[in-house]
């Protein structure tokens, strides 16, 4: 008897051991504890380099607007002004029969001038358009007329309002009759 009990102990003494190393080794289909982390290690990083690589898009973006807010910082105060240079134009355009009246078309002239001068020096300039060839980018077309034998198709050939950029920007687009 004591033979069987012996027996007994010895087959759960092996059970046992089969159990707990069964628990011990991972299964070949279940990833290994270091593998797992080797995963959340691989992911923190990509998190990590994404979040780098956001950040620099932000940096060069934010530059990107700091800039263009400097080259356009006049923008505003030109499209206020405009009409006031229009008007002085238009002033200089009157017939004056005194001397009284020479005088005050010289100052409006000047004043013009060094209107036209400061707009120069912010980077605002007129867009060419007499003569030129119609650019829907630029000219605003408030008539067309039929083209004689001298203009061409297409052709600007009266300007009724000035048309200004700022650098590469329209500020106001030039209002042009075009022949056809």
């Amino acid at each position: 008897m004591q033979e069987k009990a012996s027996e007994e102990t010895t087959e759960e003494v092996l059970e046992e051991k089969v159990e707990s190393t069964e628990q011990e080794e991972p299964k070949e289909n279940e990833p290994s504890e270091l593998e797992l982390l080797n995963e959340k290690l691989e992911e923190a990083e990509d998190k990590f380099l994404r979040a780098q690589a956001e950040i620099a898009n932000m940096r060069s973006r934010f530059q990107k607007e700091r800039e263009d807010a400097a080259k356009y910082r006049a923008q505003d105060l030109a499209k206020e002004l405009l009409p006031a240079i229009d008007n002085l134009e238009r002033a200089l355009q009157t017939e004056v029969t005194d001397d009284q009246g020479s005088s005050l078309k010289k100052g409006i002239e000047m004043v013009l001038e060094s209107l036209n001068h400061a707009l120069k020096q912010a980077g605002i300039e007129e867009i060419p358009s007499l003569g030129e060839t119609f650019d829907p980018n630029l000219h605003q077309a408030v008539q067309s007329l039929p083209a004689t034998d001298d203009q061409k198709s297409e052709e600007i050939i009266q300007v009724l309002q000035k048309g200004y950029k700022l650098h590469d920007r329209v500020l106001r687009p030039t209002m042009v009759v075009v022949a056809q």
